[in-house]
């Protein structure tokens, strides 16, 4: 089994690395089923692995999907927005969208983990919306 840390190889009756110590099984964030760090999906329940676990521990609230959002928007346009939320819901309105595609990024994500990327892909959209806003 390699690491999904350092990518050394491991015996297969290995819990942890002998090279950098890294946990060699993936638990399930929603049955905490002991998987291997190479699997997707539970062996178990069937739960999608690749998604990142703080997403899973709680519903967020209003106001932390609000805090979230704000980061990303120009400052003041999410209370502006708020503001006039009665009168602009449903408002039809022409908007540019940007697409954008990692290139390499099913085996880098394979490789971090998905705490890691989700980090990591964080930080890209913060500077992406900050070149779009300037």
């Amino acid at each position: 089994m390699h690491c999904p840390k350092c990518q050394i190889e491991n015996p297969g009756n290995r819990k942890f690395c002998h090279e950098c110590g890294a946990k060699l099984v993936l638990t399930c964030p929603k049955c905490q089923f002991e998987n291997i760090p190479s699997d997707k999906f539970c062996g178990d329940c069937g739960h999608d692995l690749t998604l990142p676990s703080e997403l899973l521990r709680k519903e967020l609230s209003f106001d932390e999907k609000l805090e979230r959002i704000q980061k990303y928007l120009p400052s003041g346009i999410a209370e502006k927005i708020l503001s006039q939320r009665d009168r602009i819901e449903g408002e039809k309105r022409q908007v540019t969208v940007m697409f954008c595609d990692m290139k390499g990024f099913t085996p880098l994500s394979e490789k971090l983990g998905p705490e890691t990327m989700y980090a990591m892909m964080d930080e890209v959209y913060e500077i992406l919306i900050r070149k779009v806003n300037e």
